[in-house]
């Protein structure tokens, strides 16, 4: 088999398995109601099959710089659910989407301008993240109405987050591993979440899962901080595994506490 057979034949291979999970993923995240479901879109859907696949053909000081650029950009990401959650409240799908989404290349490219240390990476996260949550309280407790679901809205989310694999992936010799990082968690799972939920349950309700997904953003910046510090210490196949565990433990406390909240009013009552 000829190489340039073999690397098409393996980048076909790394969108289908890509997108059999994110279809899976979506799929419970849209019965679970707007906490659960947010929780579950802030699972590493993307990014994971983009550091799994990356780890194939990189060492571990490649993936470990490439994950302290996603925990830079994921609060890049959070300011991007932020500002459509705000928008969304009187605009259309256009004018919320467009907006967020020139925001987070606009932040994307300054933030790649900064040399950033584990340290000071942590300090704008801890920042960064608290800020985005405390202004998205107001966003998260709308009624979420009832919307049939189509076979097209899968089928899209899945084919938007296996094209950014497969970017990813192809990308990653070129780019080196700061874009490479960036890439690999462009909010593609927020934004397929944002252009089919928008024109089917409305700005406001679409508005409130994202911004129940600032807590657990919060749980992927672990995930990222991990993985950077952990894959040259421990190896890259159980460092990235390990913080898969992070995302899911901190995803799951995260409900917990959010169920929590939710029961004390009833209980009083």
């Amino acid at each position: 088999m000829s190489p340039d057979l073999l690397f098409w034949l393996a980048l076909f291979v790394k969108m289908a398995v890509t997108a059999v999970f994110v279809v899976g993923a979506s799929y419970a995240a849209e019965r679970a109601g707007p906490v659960v479901g947010a929780m579950i879109a802030t699972l590493p859907i993307a990014a994971g099959p983009a550091y799994f696949f990356l780890a194939l053909d990189h060492d571990a000081a490649f993936i470990s710089q490439s994950a302290l650029a996603s925990l830079v950009i994921n609060v890049d990401t959070s300011i991007f659910a932020l500002v459509y959650a705000a928008l969304a409240q009187r605009h259309g799908r256009a004018g919320s989407v467009l907006p967020a989404l020139a925001t987070w290349i606009v932040l994307a490219i300054a933030l790649r301008a900064v040399p950033w240390t584990t340290w000071t990476a942590l300090a704008f996260n801890a920042a960064g993240m608290a800020a985005c949550i405390a202004l998205g309280n107001r966003f998260r407790h709308v009624r979420m109405p009832l919307a049939a679901r189509h076979w097209s809205d899968m089928l899209l989310r899945a084919g938007m987050v296996a094209v950014l694999v497969a970017t990813v992936v192809g990308l990653s010799t070129k780019v080196g591993p700061t874009i490479t990082g960036i890439l690999a968690v462009f909010p593609i799972v927020l934004l397929s979440l944002m252009l089919i939920l928008h024109p089917r349950i409305g700005g406001p309700a679409t508005a409130a899962v994202l911004a129940n997904s600032l807590l657990g953003m919060a749980g992927f910046s672990a995930t990222c901080l991990f993985a950077h510090l952990a894959v040259e210490r421990i190896g890259v196949p159980v460092g990235l595994s390990l913080a898969l565990a992070v995302s899911v433990g901190c995803n799951l406390v995260f409900w917990a506490i959010r169920r929590r909240a939710a029961a004390a009013p009833a209980k009083a009552a």
